[in-house]
């Protein structure tokens, strides 16, 4: 393999479908594209400054690099790429990408950033900014730390743990999404989903878990949750503490040590649908508030 070192790359396509190159210490800037249609790289130690370095890429090792505000766009169409220790200031980063793995990674601006990627493992990252990950499959997550709305929309198998999501809106639209372990907080947690399991979370939502298809929560804790289920089917929660308010369930099992307040309005739901294990109900109201 060819090596460079210590170099400042400029101008466009600079190493322009390059097959088999390690590269250390070495600066990307002022030329867009300089790595683009290359495969079989590895970078050390270097700096992204520009925009689009790594598209239609193959086989790429990237570690204690980063990438500055510049580097926009920054991995597009690549394929089996792996991210070790590195900050990015770019938005809208890693794009209809196959086989990512991220590691020790801070996105500081992350917007739009894992769209359409397949096969994406992610470990130890940090990231703000909103619309993170929408539609991608097949992502194994652990330790992730979000600051961003709009998070996993159109998401398919999906698994994260260990992780601390603040994000209004998370998995809409989602299939196949199980979360372990984690604290969620956003409004409209799960709307249109399939198939999502929360399993040992701390969920924090208005108007959370509604319009759900297969929702099953396990050992789970809301705190400051309301107006939760609506119209949600084949509920299997188990909350292991009180919930504000429930709100028009579809159909299933809510068990919890204690609901506030219960809404049941029967012109919109079939109540006989929902099964209800608690001993501790506070109020019953036939009719939402702003309904009234």
């Amino acid at each position: 393999m060819k090596e460079y070192r210590h170099q400042y790359f400029k101008g466009e396509r600079a190493l322009f479908k390059t097959d088999g190159a390690v590269i250390y210490d070495s600066n990307f800037d002022d030329g867009e594209s300089p790595l683009k249609e290359s495969k079989n790289i590895e970078v050390y130690g270097s700096q992204f400054k520009w925009k689009y370095p790594l598209w239609y890429c193959k086989n790429v090792k990237v570690e204690n690099s980063n990438w500055f505000e510049m580097a926009r766009a920054g991995v597009w169409y690549t394929d089996n790429i792996s991210v070790k220790n590195a900050l990015f200031q770019a938005p809208k980063n890693f794009r209809r990408c196959d086989g990512v793995t991220l590691e020790n990674v801070d996105f500081t601006h992350a917007e739009e950033t894992l769209w359409t990627c397949k096969n994406v493992k992610l470990k130890d990252v940090t990231a703000k900014g909103h619309y993170f990950a929408m539609n991608c499959e097949n992502m194994e997550i652990n330790a992730l730390k979000l600051d961003g709305n709009y998070s996993f929309d159109g998401a398919k198998n999906v698994t994260v743990r260990n992780s601390t999501l603040l994000t209004k809106d998370a998995f809409w639209n989602s299939e196949n999404v199980t979360v372990y372990d984690s604290y969620i907080c956003g409004e409209y947690l799960g709307w249109n989903a399939k198939n999502l399991t929360l399993v040992n979370c701390t969920i924090e939502s208005l108007q959370g878990m509604c319009y759900v298809d297969n929702l099953v929560m396990k050992n789970c804790k809301l705190i400051n949750t309301t107006l939760s289920f609506e119209f949600s089917e084949n509920i299997d929660a188990e909350i292991n503490s009180e919930i504000d308010s429930v709100f028009n369930p579809g159909s299933g099992v809510i068990k919890a040590e204690k609901i506030d307040t219960l809404i049941i309005e029967k012109d919109m739901i079939d109540p006989s649908k929902t099964k209800l294990v608690c001993d501790a109900i506070g109020k019953t109201e036939d009719v939402v508030e702003w309904r009234r």
